[in-house]
């Protein structure tokens, strides 16, 4: 089983806590699945849980090689040398990225965000579409404030060949196969 989650802003990739955080708990109601991947504290959008571990280790691990995609809203606006580094790769604390595919975007049709992002008056935003195969703790982050632009909002929308399509923030969707 496959189950797709639009996961709100604010909300852990886990079941459980000891803290006072939202958790997938509060939204999915479906026994055994677990997250195949997960999306931060801050990161909304698309996350796959399944109950079939050859599954969950097929789209989490970086050395099968699944893509995922993510709108970024970035402070300020990329230039073509910061957008080249990302498609290169960058070198992280953790060492270098792989390439990613980066392009400039005009903002996507999504919800509003509860609480919105914070504005600055004299600093314009920008959308990037963003896919990577790798995944490491909130890398999109780090790759987009390492060439100067902090991201301001980051909500994945495409798994492989899973995508958020019209889900709703907070809903989830049951599949019955892998893709």
């Amino acid at each position: 089983m496959i189950v797709l989650f639009n996961k709100p802003f604010r909300v852990l990739s886990q079941f459980t806590t000891e803290s006072d955080k939202a958790t997938l708990a509060d939204y999915i109601d479906i026994p055994a699945v677990y997250c195949a991947g997960r999306l931060d504290y801050d990161s909304e959008g698309l996350l796959v849980l399944t109950n079939d571990g050859v599954l969950q280790q097929r789209i989490a691990n970086p050395k099968f090689g699944k893509e995922k995609s993510y709108w970024v809203q970035v402070e300020g606006t990329p230039d073509r040398t910061g957008l080249e580094r990302l498609r290169t790769g960058v070198r992280l604390r953790d060492g270098m990225t792989r390439p990613a595919k980066v392009a400039l975007i005009d903002p996507p049709d999504v919800w509003p965000r509860d609480p919105p992002i914070r504005e600055r008056r004299n600093i314009p935003t920008r959308w990037l579409r963003m896919t990577i195969c790798e995944g490491r703790n909130r890398q999109v982050r780090r790759m987009t404030a390492h060439i100067g632009h902090p991201t301001l909002r980051l909500i994945r929308y495409r798994v492989g060949g899973w995508r958020l399509g019209s889900l709703a923030v907070g809903a989830c969707r049951v599949l019955n196969g892998a893709r």
